[in-house]
């Protein structure tokens, strides 16, 4: 047999080399002008986070974000034409936006939540005990309760009381004081010590220090109670009732901060799935001419399963569509044009953490720094609770994406069995739409301090910009 030519060996492995799926640093991929708008994006968006720690404040970012770029409100408009740009405030809680293309019947859809987890009020919360006053939570989401004891806690409140609504928020400026809920010392936690994580701290326990001085005037019993009371009134107008049917919520006081030695990491509350809907709005703020009609989705309530009536399970997606096809006056069903779709769910995915890498399958997890995680299904084992988008849909979307040079990666939440998350996606999929996952992996997902790539959260704005115009 003759000996193949050194040549030859050369040509096939470099073929090789070519023919392998390898995803490298999305920093070596972007060229200087991308790793320095990467920088200026990821400024912004700290302010995004810091400002908007809750569904409601996420929403009121958002819409004063798009009046400024000059989208109108839809129910102010009685027609519709292309080149429009309009968008629906839903209950201050959710909110949809569209610009409108020239192929009516091409709806591209990208969409986030803006709930993440947090602690929420009881219905009767106010109680003293121990000379303290105290405020007793239900948590919000899936979280490690442990994670929110000796916490800096910052109130953020919507309140209706007789002489109105009033908002405020206490703990984010500097000088205002902040919250705590209280753990107990280890000299006395031998016992805490031995439960199991899930117990270590009982939902009944996650009380929220609010007060310590007396009431120095009266014959009221608790006192400490009653100064809380006359603080909330004299502030706010408020009564003891007027609790009762507030949305009040304790979220981490911290602020966004840089991450490392080069500062490539961003480390922040809320970046389930702020990190995918401040990359949305970003994305539809800078979107000229789509092909056809653009739209974004901020939905609330994912965090505990998409229910209620502004979660993705609500009739939002229809009744906004119905209003821009009937003020459009084109002969197009909501059927129609929903089922001819394609959706992003922009969601973020559980990145490789180099300190548990047991809960993952190295090969088949989304790293921090490689671009946006594009993942075919989610759920858990078995393919349960999940949306599968298609081979077609896939490949043509990471196509886009090589085109486009946006760096991007895929893989799957975890190894098989541990568990899982299931996403917006399989609710889109209903109408029977492609709807696939891209979002940028974090570090350390559902804590008080998630940790994000500023790479991977440019190339997620990237991607999302590319499939709107499409």
């Amino acid at each position: 047999m003759p000996k193949e030519k050194k040549s030859s060996k050369k040509t096939k492995a470099s073929k090789i080399k070519h023919w392998a799926f390898k995803p490298k640093s999305a920093w070596e991929q972007f060229t200087k002008n991308e790793r320095l708008a990467a920088e200026a994006y990821a400024e912004k968006y700290k302010r995004f986070l810091g400002h908007a720690k809750t569904e409601r404040e996420c929403v009121v970012w958002i819409e004063k974000e798009l009046k400024f770029q000059g989208f109108k409100p839809l129910e102010d408009c009685q027609q519709l034409k292309s080149g429009q740009r309009v968008y629906k405030n839903i209950k201050g809680r959710a909110l949809a936006v569209a610009v409108i293309g020239k192929n009516l019947d091409a709806w591209r859809l990208v969409g986030a939540h803006v709930d993440s987890p947090r602690l929420d009020l009881k219905p009767n919360p106010l109680f003293e005990d121990s000379s303290l006053a105290l405020l007793q939570t239900h948590y919000y989401g899936g979280i490690k309760k442990y994670h929110w004891v000796n916490l800096p806690l910052s109130l953020h409140a919507v309140v209706h009381t007789r002489q109105g609504v009033k908002q405020f928020v206490i703990g984010e400026k500097i000088g205002e004081p902040q919250f705590l809920i209280p753990d107990m010392p280890p000299h006395l936690a031998r016992e805490q010590m031995d439960k199991q994580a899930r117990k270590v701290v009982e939902g009944e326990n996650m009380r929220v220090l609010v007060a310590n001085r007396p009431f120095l005037e009266g014959e009221e019993t608790e006192k400490v109670k009653a100064a809380v009371l006359e603080y909330l009134h004299r502030e706010y107008g408020m009564v003891e009732r007027d609790l009762l049917s507030a949305d009040v919520s304790f979220v981490p006081a911290a602020k966004p901060v840089d991450v490392g030695f080069d500062r490539a990491l961003v480390a922040a509350y809320g970046q389930d799935d702020r990190a995918c809907a401040f990359g949305v709005l970003e994305a539809v703020l800078g979107l000229q001419a789509p092909r056809g009609v653009a739209v974004g989705l901020f939905v609330d309530k994912e965090e505990i399963g998409s229910d209620g009536d502004t979660g993705a399970q609500s009739q939002m997606l229809e009744n906004f569509a119905a209003e821009i096809l009937r003020k459009l006056g084109v002969g197009l069903t909501v059927g129609e044009v929903l089922e001819k779709a394609a959706a992003i769910s922009a969601d973020v995915t559980e990145a490789l953490n180099p300190n548990f890498k047991e809960i993952s399958d190295a090969r088949n997890c989304s790293v921090l720094g490689n671009g946006i995680s594009v993942e075919k299904y989610g759920g858990g084992g078995g393919k349960y609770d999940t949306q599968e988008a298609s081979g077609e849909f896939m490949s043509g979307l990471v196509s886009l994406l090589d085109e486009e040079k946006i760096p991007w990666q895929t893989g799957e939440l975890g190894r098989l069995d541990l568990g899982g998350g299931g996403t917006i996606a399989k609710f889109f999929s209903r109408y029977g739409m492609d709807a696939i996952d891209a979002g940028p992996p974090l570090l350390s997902m559902h804590s008080p301090q998630e940790i994000s790539s500023k790479a991977d959260l440019y190339a997620a704005f990237r991607c999302y910009a590319v499939f709107l115009k499409s």
